[in-house]
């Protein structure tokens, strides 16, 4: 493993906490050494309270920052004394600690002490480096682990049996490492767990990690066990979408609540999942604790969502009566699947819980098969999983979560979605916690979010096939469709009937209806899927309720689509899917309303601009933000009930009305 470590950025920050920081966030790069909050560091330091009186602080990470992008606020000052003491206790429960470390901190604002506090303060160390490296974690999972261990470190480490994180650990540490550790140790092995590295400067602590974990990595490549190759393996084409989303129903009905599903058939995975030796290398628990917390026991193999929701509620049968106090069950639903057709699926409440579920199993791949090569992987019991997934400290964090988001776990797709009405869709949606698919044939729509819960497709819903491919990718992503906003229209310049071409009727015509039928067509089967049912909102417009002169093509156009909404509202309502149309009407900040137009409209009405934007009975603009709000409400629970509606945004038009 390469260092990081920089001089000249290393001068930019300054102070020992100033170190720890950048030496944390050198650690935090790194996403074979820590992920996605999990590590820890921390530093000891002098201070002055506010007595003047001189005490030693312990800066250890706060629960739930990240290293990669932490800041010294983000790391908790903690008294030192209190903390050795406490590490003398014969027991502490968990909850009981972490009420202890937030009573001596010294600043209220800061966020909870890491429960490996205690931990960090009894390591007679300056600087204490945590991280979960996959090599070392390959290696102590691997059949004689341990002596495989203590043949890469010899005297430079000492190594602690498995014990579950927490105050059971600090203990643990507190009564072995003393007699243990020696003049030439550096680190420290916490077995089944991850490594630890300790130094007299965020430097010296740094590179010291970096040394063992490069240990490690020339270890397995010295038997055969570092580069992993997998066959050239591509997806093939067969739609899977129909499978994705029936699968995401049966996961989503088990766990009570909606999932994502993210498929991942890369080459990597498709591999991964059609090895002979999957089952026993799969189906014996994560690498760490901290895995276990995040993708549970054991992933599915398979389809077989009822077996697995069995197999679980037996799991916690056989180790929750052992647990002491009683537990309630977690939903029985996996958060990982694996399938040789489906790939690497991995499962969340939303879109970027399931991203990180499989960033995690990723490495969990990598250091199975790496401990494979070594002779075979061995995980913890599942004991000691079952102990961590319902460790009281997690049900804490469970309960305190609160509600989820409206639409966490669902599903949306909305045309038209890079600019406009469309757009403002999109955040109202993702806003509400919703994963979306949007598309249009502005290429802008790629890159319209960069977040875990947005995929953007460039698309002509004309076409067809592209139609149905952009629809294939986006279930590929979330795993089904729960919401459809049909928003892509076209709009074309004033033309009288006399004047009307057929080439630009039919132009009109394929946009604003056919490509709607398409659509809806290949969406209902989804929709029909959807674990809270499906719903649709087709924007409208005004002139279905009233036309006006110059516009045939679009007017019929809209007329047509809100019939075949009508009809589709009669046709769907027997599988739980509802279809409800808004009408919106001068919603100016579009791309169709250029200001040359408005000059030019307001001008013909002898108004200015604002008194134009305002033509209606409430003397309101309207907004693309108010129609999209409405939309996303629509699909909302106050209108569960509520199918084959037409409702007007438009300020009030007394045509209209």
């Amino acid at each position: 493993m390469k260092s990081l470590w920089n001089d000249d950025e290393a001068s930019l920050y300054q102070g020992e906490l100033g170190q720890r920081v950048y030496s944390s966030r050198l650690l935090g790069r790194e996403p074979t050494l820590v992920l996605h909050g999990g590590g820890n560091t921390s530093v000891k330091v002098t201070e002055k309270n506010l007595l003047g009186e001189e005490e030693t602080l312990l800066y250890v990470k706060g629960s739930g920052a990240d290293l990669e992008h932490i800041e010294a606020s983000s790391f908790a000052p903690v008294r030192l004394h209190p903390l050795l003491k406490l590490a003398k206790l014969p027991t502490l429960s968990d909850p009981e600690m972490v009420n202890a470390l937030r009573t001596h901190m010294t600043r209220a604002d800061a966020p909870t002490p890491s429960v490996e506090a205690i931990l960090h303060a009894i390591l007679p160390y300056r600087f204490v480096d945590h991280t979960h490296a996959d090599a070392v974690l390959a290696i102590m999972n691997s059949r004689d682990g341990e002596a495989r261990i203590r043949d890469i470190y010899h005297d430079n480490v000492v190594i602690i049996p498995y014990v579950m994180p927490g105050f059971d650990l600090a203990r643990a540490v507190a009564e072995r490492f003393p007699a243990a550790a020696g003049p030439k140790t550096i680190g420290m092995i916490l077995l089944h767990h991850g490594v630890f590295a300790f130094g007299n400067t965020a430097r010296e602590s740094y590179q010291r990690m970096i040394d063992l974990v490069t240990r490690a990595e020339d270890y397995l490549a010295k038997h055969n066990a570092w580069n992993i190759s997998a066959p050239a393996l591509t997806p093939g084409p067969v739609p899977l979408r129909r499978e994705l989303a029936a699968l995401r129903y049966q996961v989503s009905q088990t766990a009570g609540f909606p999932l994502i599903l993210c498929a991942h058939t890369d080459s990597r995975s498709l591999a991964f999942t059609r090895r002979e030796d999957l089952a026993r290398l799969t189906q014996q628990g994560p690498a760490t604790p901290d895995h276990a917390i995040r993708t549970k026991h054991l992933p599915l193999l398979g389809r077989d969502v009822a077996a697995y929701a069995d197999a679980y509620r037996k799991y916690f049968e056989a180790y929750g009566a052992q647990a002491g106090e009683p537990k309630t069950m977690l939903d029985p639903a996996p958060r990982v699947l694996l399938d040789p057709q489906l790939g690497v699926c991995s499962l969340g409440r939303s879109a970027k819980e399931a991203a990180i579920v499989h960033d995690i199993y990723s490495h969990t791949m990598d250091i199975q098969l790496r401990a494979a090569r070594l002779g075979g992987y061995q995980a913890l019991s599942p004991k000691d999983i079952f102990a961590v997934e319902y460790w009281d400290l997690e049900q804490a964090k469970l309960k305190k979560s609160g509600k989820p988001p409206l639409f966490a776990g669902e599903v949306a797709l909305v045309t038209g979605a890079a600019s406009g009405i469309g757009k403002a869709c999109v955040e109202s949606l993702l806003a509400r916690g919703a994963a979306v698919i949007g598309l249009d044939i502005d290429p802008a729509v790629a890159k319209l979010h960069h977040r875990p819960d947005f995929a953007g497709f460039v698309c002509d819903v004309t076409d067809e096939p592209r139609l149905i491919q952009a629809i294939e990718h986006g279930v590929r992503a979330f795993g089904g469709l729960d919401m459809l906003i049909l928003n892509a229209g076209l709009f074309p310049p004033g033309t009288r009937i006399e004047s009307l071409a057929m080439a630009e009727w039919h132009k009109v015509m394929r946009v604003n209806l056919d490509a709607n039928l398409a659509l809806l067509r290949e969406a209902h089967a989804l929709l029909k899927l959807a674990p809270h049912g499906g719903r649709v909102v087709v924007i409208g417009s005004k002139n279905v309720l009233a036309p006006g002169p110059g516009a045939a093509a679009y007017s019929a156009s809209k007329a047509a689509l809100q019939q075949l909404a009508r009809v589709a509202a009669l046709e769907w309502a027997s599988d739980g899917i509802r279809l409800n149309t808004l009408h919106p009407d001068a919603v100016f900040d579009t791309g169709i309303w250029t200001e040359e137009v408005l000059s030019t409209r307001a001008a013909h009405y002898g108004l200015s601009i604002e008194q134009y934007k305002r033509k209606n009975l409430l003397k309101t603009e309207v907004t693309s933000r108010d129609v999209a709000e409405l939309a996303a409400e629509l699909c909302g629970p106050l209108f569960a009930k509520t199918t084959g509606a037409q409702i007007p945004v438009d300020g009030g038009n007394d045509r209209v009305i």
